[in-house]
């Protein structure tokens, strides 16, 4: 059992503390999982990952999605050809440069990023609500500070006009910034 003496000089346990974001990561894969089980076109989570890239990018290379997802770009390739299968995505030359491609969502891969997004917010709130007032502002304060110590900035709010960031953050930056 890993302890370490915080500010205050009391004891915390770290395992204790990893041990209940690892169940909780469960969670929320769950969660994520059961948004996608909907979409009728069966996407998978990393297909799902590229939508969202794609939709706070907009038209993007090939291999700038790979880099983004972390992935080689063969597979980042099959990936696409998938998307653009169903429908989702499609590519476009770049105006810019005529040798390039580019990636970007249909309008079904939008709308589908925006169901998927808000099936997975209803569960999160069918959650909270579970939770007393003092419970919300604990988890508040300690997601805030285990996203800040992870370099996640916060998801938007409701109204908020880009309601899907990426989520994901490689190599210290944001991955929809790069």
């Amino acid at each position: 059992m890993q302890e370490r003496e915080n500010p205050a000089g009391t004891m915390d346990d770290v395992d204790a503390v990893t041990r209940a974001v690892l169940t909780a990561s469960r969670l929320l894969v769950a969660v994520s999982a059961r948004s996608l089980a909907e979409v009728e076109e069966g996407v998978t989570l990393p297909q799902f990952r590229m939508l969202v890239v794609l939709s706070t990018r907009g038209a993007t290379k090939l291999v700038t999605l790979a880099d983004l997802l972390q992935v080689a770009p063969s597979t980042a390739m099959r990936m696409v050809d998938r998307l653009i299968a169903a429908g989702l995505a499609d590519r476009q030359t770049n105006p810019g440069n005529r040798r390039e491609t580019l990636l970007q969502l249909t309008e079904e891969g939008r709308r589908t990023v925006e169901d998927v997004t808000a099936r997975r917010r209803s569960e999160i709130v069918a959650i909270v609500e579970r939770l007393s007032p003092i419970q919300r502002l604990a988890l508040v304060e300690a997601l805030g500070a285990f996203n800040k110590a992870g370099g996640e900035p916060p998801a938007p709010a409701l109204d908020d006009p880009e309601p899907h960031p990426l989520g994901w953050v490689v190599d210290g930056v944001m991955a929809h910034d790069t």
